[in-house]
């Protein structure tokens, strides 16, 4: 690996499969493309055996090590994407916050923002390649070593998600703290979303120029926002980082899909499907049938087994997806699960999952 930092995000090898990309633009593809949200993750015992002992943040920071994590789902199975492996909070980080990873607990903010004057502590601007510039890294190493195998996924926390867990000061199932400033400081809530939206922009774009073939905005706390409050603090800020990331795109003459996830977010979906992004994902709770009519086709949806389903047996899984299948239709759709891969899932499952949307899929465009 001596030689891999000399790699530069340039000379990529050509794509074989372009399922994934031609899926997002509303295209016909052969079969449904396919992968999973957290596909690099403890569900793998190579995953575990390569984090032992390891920081995690540690382990972001190493673009050899991002790229290999991102790579060993590959080699089991036939998925359509690859996503990069890092992790939202590092913007956070970029900013000035610390972040750690706690055993037991999950990411963890020892010093969480508790008042409006807190937002002076924060790196107002940042230069997204002296402290995110191991991520770009990361994606040049993992597209070269793809080899053109399948295009690789970007992405990014949304900074209504950051937000929470910048003042939550971890994970949080009422986000009390974090909708407390919506209420109270308004004013602040819009600052620090706006200062979040920035860097946000020039993280992806920076993602982009690295070799990220598609990039996925993740707005993982939207089910905590009643619909007044995602259209005033979460969806004017979706809409802007997509607009401003294809404007700049555009000028340059590139034009990369985009996903927008809003967990639990159902209210939003006529709105997300007017918001500039190619792509819907969808949760679980959403019925396939119901999300088409919903976004009137002017979208590509992504989604939405529940991840829970992959814990029944393998021909249980198979009727699950083709029922998905019909649900969604073959076309201006990726198979996904409505949310990440869980750490004690069987990856013989997850490979019955991915076997199941290709094969009823190809049988489903015979007909």
């Amino acid at each position: 690996m001596e030689n891999d930092d000399l790699l530069l995000p340039k000379d990529f090898p050509k794509l074989k499969n372009d399922a994934f990309l031609r899926a997002c633009q509303g295209q016909e593809t052969n079969h449904v493309p396919v992968w999973c949200m957290r596909q690099a993750g403890r569900y793998l015992p190579e995953f575990r055996e390569f984090r032992a002992g390891k920081d995690f943040f540690e382990t972001c920071r190493s673009p050899a090590a991002c790229c290999e994590l991102t790579l060993q789902p590959l080699r089991r199975f036939p998925f359509d994407a690859a996503i990069i492996f890092s992790d939202i909070l590092v913007i956070p980080q970029a900013m000035g916050m610390d972040v750690q990873m706690v055993a037991g607990k999950g990411p963890t903010f020892p010093e969480p923002l508790k008042e409006p004057e807190d937002l002076l502590l924060l790196q107002p601007k940042v230069d997204v390649n002296k402290e995110l510039g191991y991520v770009f890294k990361a994606i040049t190493l993992t597209r070269h070593k793809l080899d053109g195998k399948v295009p690789l996924i970007g992405f990014t926390g949304a900074p209504w998600t950051l937000m929470a867990y910048m003042i939550e000061g971890g994970g949080s199932t009422t986000h009390s703290k974090a909708k407390r400033w919506l209420y109270r400081h308004p004013e602040a809530s819009h600052k620090l979303l706006k200062m979040l939206t920035d860097v946000i922009v020039e993280y992806l774009l920076g993602q982009v120029a690295a070799g990220a073939q598609a990039l996925q905005v993740f707005e993982s706390h939207a089910g905590c926002l009643g619909p007044v409050e995602f259209q005033e603090f979460s969806l004017p800020y979706l809409r802007d980082i997509a607009r401003k990331v294809k404007d700049q795109l555009k000028e340059s003459g590139q034009d990369v899909p985009m996903i927008v996830f809003a967990k639990d977010g159902h209210y939003g979906l006529e709105d997300l499907s007017q918001s500039h992004y190619e792509v819907v994902g969808l949760d679980w709770t959403i019925d396939p049938r119901s999300a088409r009519e919903r976004t009137g086709g002017k979208v590509s949806l992504q989604g939405n087994m529940d991840p829970c389903a992959l814990y029944a047996p393998k021909e249980r899984i198979s009727e699950i997806v083709k029922k998905m299948l019909e649900g969604f239709g073959t076309r201006g759709y990726i198979a996904n699960l409505g949310h990440g891969l869980y750490p004690d899932m069987d990856p013989e499952n997850v490979g019955a999952f991915v076997e199941a949307v290709h094969t009823h899929s190809r049988h489903l465009n015979l007909k």
